[in-house]
């Protein structure tokens, strides 16, 4: 029979630190939470963090990423055609926030209205684009012969602006909170690294890993509707993941195992949305003023 009192003890204010954790993170959770217009679901962002301070975030880590890397000349020939796609894509995203959010019986945010847009193009052999929180922008050479087309140009760059739109980082930040408060409560219930770094993963398999590919196909979904709507061909996302696939080369991990939807996935999911698409390319192209107005 054990007669360890004080083992007993340290075992229920082991169980006390994880219940009281537990609550916490239900508090935390329902206090943050509100409905995305842009997407109609659930999203929790800390209450604390505000767009001015992503914003501010965001211009910090883009002055380090251009004093890093290689910017070309704002007169450079690439530099110029991708700031006329980010100009066309940027100029219908007050009416194509409206469209969205009122299929969801909401009013948009309107969040781009604190943006101050800029687009650099960076000389290097990465295939990657980014859209930091603030709308300071950023085109890797390397995507250019991969995309081959403006129209695949604007896809991913509709895809990055979304990611800004939506304020992923900002959710992305307030989940990083709780799985810090997590791992403390682990550490303090007295639960063994090892067993916590199994939890972890778990989480991370079970959780985090499917929420950030949520959010992937959030963004391919606003940022497909913004390409179409700015006269682009929604149509060549298509194409364009197949080639992404292809340069990958097998090197990509499965898609459990991503943050990023597989390209079969994203295919298949783009390939559905053409329907919606076509019909914002139809609704809003022509007061987007782009090449494809004229030939349509």
């Amino acid at each position: 029979m054990n007669q360890n009192p004080v083992g007993r003890r340290r075992g229920g204010l082991r169980l006390w630190v994880l219940v009281l954790f537990g609550l916490y993170a239900a508090w935390y959770w329902y206090s943050n939470r509100s409905v995305d217009p842009l997407t109609g679901t659930t999203v929790v962002i800390d209450r604390s963090i505000s767009p001015e301070q992503e914003k501010t975030l965001g211009l910090q880590a883009y002055r380090e990423v251009l004093q890093q890397e290689h910017p070309l000349p704002a007169d450079a020939q690439e530099s110029v055609r991708v700031r006329n796609v980010a100009d066309r894509l940027i100029a219908v995203i007050p009416e194509v926030s409206d469209a969205l959010a009122a299929e969801h019986g909401m009013q948009a945010s309107h969040i781009e209205k604190t943006f101050d847009w800029a687009v650099s193009v960076l000389q290097s052999d990465q295939v990657n684009a980014f859209c930091l929180p603030g709308g300071k922008m950023a085109v890797y050479t390397g995507l250019l012969p991969v995309a081959q087309n403006d129209d695949a140009i604007a896809v991913v760059m509709g895809h990055e602006i979304s990611h800004a739109l939506l304020r992923h980082g900002a959710q992305r930040m307030t989940r990083g909170k709780l799985e810090q408060l997590g791992q403390v409560a682990g550490a303090a219930s007295g639960m063994d690294q090892g067993t916590l770094r199994t939890v972890m993963s778990a989480y991370g398999f079970g959780s985090a890993l499917p929420y950030a590919r949520s959010q992937e196909t959030q963004a391919d979904e606003l940022g497909l509707m913004l390409a179409a709507a700015a006269c682009f061909d929604p149509q060549q996302a298509i194409p364009l993941w197949q080639r992404m696939d292809s340069n990958t080369a097998g090197q990509a991990p499965p898609e459990f195992a991503s943050t990023h939807p597989s390209a079969g996935t994203r295919i298949h999911d783009l390939e559905s949305l053409m329907p919606k698409a076509e019909q914002y390319r139809q609704r809003f192209c022509k007061s987007a003023g782009g090449p494809a107005a004229q030939a349509h």
